[in-house]
């Protein structure tokens, strides 16, 4: 491997909790039942859309556009109630001292991503950092496309890291090799069905990269 790609929501940056409050306020001032975090991982997807609906939101008394907003809004009130998950910054100076470039490849609006790494004090572990211009989380599949093409490595020689079964979706599109952890939005039970490699911790990644080598 010459080159890690990592998600950010779930996999470094460990907002699942957040998340998890955030929808539950909302369904509460609705009257719907709420959440906890295996139900959450379960149903939790990608499009978006698909989640708010297995949550059993009526587009038609409200838009999704409105109420998707309406989640965006709040959460960029309450990120700083999330951080890293502990293992990150260690696991990143490791792959560092293994030689590895690294990027990252988000869902999250592109500026507020750059923002939190710099707050969090990882910017500079990141050769690269590719967010979405948008806040539905659309479009990772073809960011992954142009980012790995912007790269100039093989493909094969570079590995995706991320927490959910989207991320492995991009990763086939990207043509590279996936590592997932079962420490964020999905769980093992999901991941596991998906064939590629899932790991519990980030801080087996080092090991479990230097025995690809």
């Amino acid at each position: 491997m010459a080159h890690v790609v990592w998600d950010w929501n779930g996999t470094l940056w460990a907002d699942t909790h957040l998340c998890i409050a955030i929808m539950n306020e909302m369904l509460r001032e609705r009257g719907m039942p709420a959440l906890d975090r295996a139900r959450y991982q379960q149903i939790f997807d990608f499009p978006v859309i698909r989640y708010y609906e297995r949550l059993g939101f009526d587009f038609k008394a409200e838009p999704f556009a409105v109420v998707g907003a309406e989640f965006i809004r709040r959460y960029e009130l309450r990120r700083l109630e999330a951080a890293l998950h502990p293992p990150a910054r260690p696991t990143l100076q490791a792959l560092r001292e293994l030689g590895l470039q690294q990027s990252v490849l988000s869902a999250y609006r592109h500026e507020t991503l750059e923002e939190l790494l710099i707050s969090a004090g990882i910017r500079d572990f990141f050769m690269g950092v590719v967010g979405s211009d948008n806040v539905y989380a659309e479009g990772k599949v073809a960011q992954g496309r142009q980012w790995i093409q912007n790269l100039g490595v093989s493909p094969e020689r570079v590995v995706l890291i991320g927490d959910t079964e989207h991320d492995f979706e991009v990763a086939t599109a990207m043509g590279c090799p996936c590592l997932l952890v079962a420490t964020g939005y999905h769980p093992r039970s999901r991941l596991e069905k998906l064939g590629a490699p899932v790991l519990d911790s980030l801080d087996q990644i080092p090991s479990w990269l230097s025995a690809q080598r």
